[in-house]
């Protein structure tokens, strides 16, 4: 199977999955993907925009109605829950549209929203239209690069598709290995005594 048939079988799942579990990196190889023509641009902004959005609202799940729960207390002891709630205080919807693009509070923010008591009706519209920008600015920043690659890409041919290849699975296990290494499932679910 060729890398090219790799890319259009399986880049829009990498995307969403990677979108939700590493970031911007994962969803700017996107971008480059679309620009070589391996998936649709809609369809690499739409796995962006899905993949943050679900991860959010697992997020606010979590922070709504497992708080006590071992691993979610710990995550509400952090100094970064405190300032994420504090800026949730003074501009709630603000802090709901922008905490995505914030850097070292995109896990946090959606638990501490999903903690205070911003409504569901509140959150998840603001969250959809959020994670669609977030989606659609990154996805096209490597849309944008892969224009200004294209002569690269022309030079070096398939070696800058392993290369995307590569960026893409090292983001998305670096994502799944961080996520997991720091609980084991047993413990995201284990009651404090």
């Amino acid at each position: 199977m060729s890398i090219e048939l790799l890319f259009v079988r399986y880049g829009v799942i990498a995307i969403l999955l990677g979108a939700g579990l590493e970031g911007e990196a994962t969803v700017v190889a996107g971008g480059i993907l679309a620009h070589r023509h391996l998936i649709p641009l809609w369809e690499a902004v739409a796995a962006a925009s899905a993949g943050s959005f679900i991860i959010d609202q697992a997020w606010f799940f979590l922070g709504r109605h497992c708080q006590h729960y071992a691993w979610v207390q710990k995550a509400m002891r952090r100094p970064t829950f405190e300032r994420a709630t504090a800026l949730l205080e003074r501009h709630p919807r603000a802090f709901i549209f922008g905490f995505r693009f914030a850097y070292g509070l995109r896990m946090i923010s959606p638990i501490a929203i999903g903690a205070s008591h911003v409504p569901v009706r509140t959150f998840v519209p603001l969250n959809a239209c959020a994670a669609l920008l977030w989606g659609t600015a990154f996805t096209l920043i490597g849309y944008v690069f892969g224009q200004a690659f294209s002569g690269l890409f022309r030079e070096i041919g398939h070696a800058a598709l392993y290369a995307v290849a590569i960026v893409l699975g090292v983001a998305l296990a670096l994502g799944i290995v961080a996520r997991v290494s720091h609980r084991t499932l047993a413990s995201l679910w284990r009651r404090p005594k």
